[in-house]
């Protein structure tokens, strides 16, 4: 196993691919995001991000459109037309230019949200939250509360009142999904999707039964008359939250 995968697997925050030429824009955002509770990883060019997305598959990237040999419309063309691999990665683009055609272009080729610069790196760190929030809310590194159930992402910690809860990798998964999306209803095959990143077909929609009786086990008072994590019957399961 490669010394990144490594880390990887030890290391579960969402990952921020900087994109930039300057050394020392990379360092300043990458100190800002590490803060905020961000992995960061950086390019240097355009040729290099493409690889970067490619090989790490990064949470969001964050692009700058000044870069040498292949600019960085050009990279949000190649990531957006699916070259890179993941065509829905979300991007803010980065510009030295506040010229409304550039602002334009970038969006209509699918950039999330547009920063010019020079910018405040804390204001890029919200813009990476607001970002996350609205894509993909489960990997934000803000806490989920719901009632008494504090979940923080950034740090896989679970608590219950004023007790902390010890969750296996897939249970933190799951419940953290489930909040994310209280009230919802979801089918086991959607949660293997959603969770477990793979179809029903591979891996048997019981796994999600036995990870859902865990969890009440660890958080409901009465597991046998859940108020947490409800049944529905014939569809699958939701997380409740009464506020």
């Amino acid at each position: 196993m490669s010394h990144n995968a490594v880390d990887t697997l030890s290391d579960r925050r969402p990952v921020v691919l900087v994109v930039d030429d300057d050394a020392a824009i990379r360092t300043v955002v990458r100190w800002q995001l590490d803060d905020a509770g961000y992995r960061v990883v950086e390019a240097d060019d355009g040729d290099s991000a493409l690889r970067r997305i490619r090989d790490d598959h990064p949470t969001l990237v964050v692009l700058d459109l000044s870069l040498p040999r292949l600019g960085g419309l050009e990279v949000l063309r190649a990531v957006r037309g699916g070259r890179a691999g993941r065509s829905d990665t979300p991007v803010i683009v980065l510009s030295g230019r506040n010229g409304e055609s550039d602002r334009i272009v970038g969006l209509d080729l699918g950039a999330d949200d547009y920063l010019v610069k020079p910018f405040s790196p804390g204001e890029l760190a919200a813009r990476v939250r607001s970002v996350l929030r609205r894509s993909s809310p489960e990997l934000s590194v803000e806490a989920v509360v719901v009632g008494d159930l504090r979940i923080e992402p950034g740090s896989r910690r679970v608590r219950l009142g004023d007790g902390d809860v010890d969750l296996t990798p897939k249970e933190f998964d799951l419940l953290l999904y489930l909040a994310t999306h209280p009230n919802h209803v979801h089918s086991r095959s959607q949660l293997v999707d959603k969770v477990w990143n793979t179809s029903s077909e591979w891996l048997g929609e019981a796994t999600v039964t036995e990870h859902v009786h865990r969890l009440r086990l660890k958080l409901e008072q009465d597991p046998s008359r859940p108020r947490l994590l409800r049944t529905v019957r014939g569809v699958g399961y939701q997380l409740v939250d009464e506020s």
